[in-house]
């Protein structure tokens, strides 16, 4: 088992690392301590976009995510934490694809499992309408998000050479989550 502070590692073992899973520890909530996750709302937008923008070099704007809370499939939901929005997640649904279009959770609640809540809810809401693959794409150096995508039961499905700013290569990935009786 590898656990690792990425901030102190040299570039070279980082490189090593990407090519072996990784296994990040949690600790565990107790469950008076759970998040609360409810669907997003325009009141909510604030708080997101603060976690979006600390998220993401090239963040999403206020209109993606007001088309999301609109939009007739998709289902974005926030975490509340300690009194306050913690996170979220943006899924799509449709037919027997769900995909995870955006999900981030803020600098200081991170490690606190708050992002596998949230996939969790992702999940759930995806089943309910039939889906039976979830897919999402990460940013290659997104090392803690893939491997809490491999811990959950995705695959590696291929590379998007260059997707995130003509820089950076995304992996795509899937799961099944068709239930089975």
């Amino acid at each position: 088992m590898h656990i690792v502070s990425m901030l102190s590692m040299p570039d070279y073992r980082l490189k090593r690392l990407q090519e072996r899973p990784l296994y990040i520890l949690c600790p565990v909530m107790n469950p008076e301590s759970l998040p609360n996750i409810r669907p997003m709302s325009e009141a909510d937008l604030d708080a997101v976009l603060l976690i979006e923008q600390s998220s993401f070099p090239v963040p999403w704007k206020r209109e993606h995510f007001q088309h999301e809370i609109a939009s007739p499939h998709s289902f974005p939901y926030i975490a509340e934490y300690d009194g306050r929005i913690a996170g979220y997640v943006c899924l799509m649904s449709l037919f027997e694809e769900a995909q995870i279009l955006d999900i981030a959770v803020a600098v200081d609640q991170r490690g606190r499992g708050i992002g596998r809540h949230l996939m969790e809810k992702a999940f759930e809401v995806a089943r309910e309408k039939d889906a039976e693959f979830m897919a999402l794409e990460v940013r290659e150096s997104g090392l803690a998000a893939i491997g809490l995508y491999e811990a959950l039961g995705f695959k590696r499905t291929g590379i998007r050479a260059n997707y995130y700013e003509a820089t950076e290569n995304a992996i795509l990935m899937e799961k099944n989550i068709k239930e089975t009786t």
